[in-house]
């Protein structure tokens, strides 16, 4: 297993900045309230959780797409979510980032993660963060998502994570009917979910974001 840690600075004392694609992990303005629009909302969630859910994640990064997901299903489960992530946390690291957030339960992953478990149970979420460049763990996953979150680093610095061969491996893992959200509006990575199947549209994006972009495959 890769598990080459990410490379990290830290920007206003606890706000992870990657120096390998010098990207933030989360908005400088509000982690949580910008994953809780474009992810959750942008894949009409919680609503949408029934029983066997299946959300699947390009980015794992410090787990806070996770966290909210928790925190917003309640009662709802059990279902999965499975992410892909190149370069996972050190656990101190995902410590401090996560202390940002002290509304959300973190203790559990973080014991987990702490542990080297990559697979464990939330609540009732099963989760599995499968570790290696998304470009060779996808395309033999065996898996079908009803909603991805696509939260790699920006485009324009990490252009390998929204390639159109890795689209389309996104639309070739997901159900009939399932959806994506994403932060970004690049025209050439929705023009790359549209090829991968998607019907794919602009929607208002967080804070000093104009527009992100959403999806759902027939």
């Amino acid at each position: 297993m890769n598990d080459q840690h990410a490379e990290l600075d830290w920007r206003e004392g606890d706000i992870p900045l990657s120096t390998r694609f010098d990207d933030p992990y989360f908005s400088l303005e509000s982690g949580l309230e910008e994953t809780r629009h474009v992810f959750l909302r942008g894949n009409g969630l919680p609503e949408r959780a029934a029983p066997g859910f299946h959300i699947a994640e390009l980015g794992f990064g410090t787990g806070l797409n996770l966290l909210a997901t928790l925190d917003a299903l309640g009662a709802r489960g059990p279902i999965r979510y499975t992410s892909f992530e190149a370069f996972p946390m050190a656990h101190a690291d995902m410590a401090r980032a996560l202390a940002v957030f002290p509304m959300l339960e973190a203790a559990p992953l973080l014991d987990a993660w702490g542990q080297g478990a990559r697979r464990f149970t939330l609540g009732k979420v099963e989760v599995e963060i499968i570790i290696g460049d998304a470009r060779d763990t996808l395309p033999p996953w065996d898996g079908l998502a009803d909603a991805w979150y696509l939260d790699g680093f920006s485009p324009a610095k990490n252009p390998e994570l929204w390639s159109e061969d890795l689209m389309a491996e996104v639309g070739r893992h997901t159900a009939p009917g399932g959806t994506f959200a994403t932060y970004t509006a690049a025209g050439h990575v929705r023009r790359a979910l549209e090829v991968a199947g998607f019907t794919v549209q602009r929607s208002a994006g967080y804070g000093r974001k104009r527009h992100m972009s959403t999806g759902r495959k027939p």
